[in-house]
């Protein structure tokens, strides 16, 4: 497959669709795959018209995690002197997939039309919002190739209960659909044809609302989690949507009961 074709990018509206498109190897993060998606994410963060991102894969898969198929040979070649050595996520030049995915401005949600594993898993972590079906399954079995999570095993604790974080971490066991949204991960189940859709009609309802307001909203929360209360009602993060032409209109279209026009300014 061209490396062109690795992430397949499509818009309805203010709704940015990119699905991973490698299903003949599970959507495993190669790396022209890991530079797509970043791209795709910071260019949606700038482009003054992406208000939502909704990520997916193709085929029964959402993502199996990085390629080890790729690592392999990268390792071979190494051994050889024909390749620089393959370097963990903290001893690289650029910031990990995750990162960005984290970092973007407007929010993310994972339709998670299968399995996340691994890195694949670590995705699904970096987004705001997931949805799935029952018979997806959630895990970092890292522990037992000889990997790290680096990234999961930050943010995993902060998903779910870090009993439940630390079982699933050094056991390198999977947790099945069900358990995944007992435990808060998921913010919905659906039936397995319907995870796109309804995805897809969650994105929207965010889109239609000021963009500024859930920009700001998005990066109060992620920001402040660790900071006092009083220090984080005193933070100033972006433009401020109180001063805003968006909130004049916001206020002339409830008063006038129309829907608003948002300019996002």
């Amino acid at each position: 497959m061209a490396d062109e074709n690795v992430l397949l990018a499509s818009r309805d509206g203010h709704v940015l669709l990119l699905k991973l498109n490698r299903p003949e190897r599970r959507n495993a993060l190669s790396k022209a795959l890991i530079h797509a998606l970043s791209e795709a994410v910071l260019a949606a963060g700038e482009d003054g018209v992406t208000r939502c991102v909704v990520l997916t894969g193709e085929g029964p898969v959402f993502c199996s995690g990085a390629d080890l198929k790729e690592m392999g040979q990268q390792d071979e070649r190494a051994s050889e002197g024909e390749a620089p050595p393959w370097r963990g996520p903290n001893a690289r030049i650029e910031r990990t997939v995750f990162e960005v995915l984290l970092d973007c401005p407007v929010p993310v949600v994972a339709a998670l039309n299968g399995s996340a594993m691994a890195g694949g898993f670590e995705l699904a972590l970096a987004c705001d919002i997931r949805l799935s079906h029952w018979g997806a399954r959630f895990g970092l079995p890292e522990a037992r190739i000889g990997l790290g999570a680096n990234f999961g095993s930050v943010m995993l604790a902060r998903r779910v209960a870090p009993a439940l974080a630390m079982e699933l971490l050094c056991t390198g066991d999977t947790m099945d659909a069900g358990r995944a949204w007992h435990s808060g991960l998921l913010n919905a189940l659906v039936e397995e044809d319907q995870v796109l859709a309804s995805s897809m009609a969650l994105a929207q309802r965010i889109a239609s609302n000021a963009p500024l307001s859930v920009r700001r909203m998005k990066a109060n929360a992620l920001k402040t989690l660790d900071m006092p209360v009083a220090a984080a009602l005193r933070m100033e993060i972006g433009p401020s949507p109180y001063t805003s032409e968006d909130r004049r209109e916001g206020v002339r279209a409830f008063l006038e009961k129309r829907a608003p026009v948002w300019r996002g300014r």
